[in-house]
């Protein structure tokens, strides 16, 4: 419990805690704001998988601005290599998503229903991206 709380203090005081917490409110906002775009999509208009790279593509405009300036703000640079690696983390999002995607309603194995490939959405991919994030492109 000690080394948790040291952990806790550690983070709190690097700015990684306050930047984390930012990143789940903005994040939460960002990932509605897919889901809103994607499921529709992807229940009444078109194939899944178009639907995530539309959704993505969207959601990506409005997180760069949301997470530069609220996630990470006072925190690395804004800069055009920023920019570009703000792209790659998002490309390696989107990838993930789309697999999850295929995995879960397109692919062989599962045809389950629009909504499942969500789930990791909200839970796996927001993780990898904050660690790359913020370790990588607002630095």
């Amino acid at each position: 419990m000690t080394a948790i709380i040291r952990q806790f203090e550690t983070m709190r005081a690097s700015g990684v805690l306050g930047q984390l917490i930012r990143f789940g409110f903005t994040g939460v906002a960002v990932t509605l704001f897919y889901s809103a775009v994607y499921w529709p999509l992807a229940t009444f208009v078109m194939n899944p998988n178009l639907a995530v790279v539309i959704a993505f593509v969207l959601a990506t405009i409005v997180g760069r601005f949301a997470h530069g300036a609220v996630s990470f703000r006072g925190h690395g640079t804004r800069d055009k290599r920023t920019a570009h690696r703000f792209l790659i983390v998002q490309f390696l999002g989107l990838m993930l998503n789309q697999g999850f995607t295929w995995l879960l309603v397109t692919g062989p194995f599962f045809h389950g229903a629009t909504w499942w490939p969500l789930v990791p959405a909200v839970f796996v991919v927001p993780l990898v991206t904050f660690g790359l994030q913020r370790n990588w492109v607002f630095r």
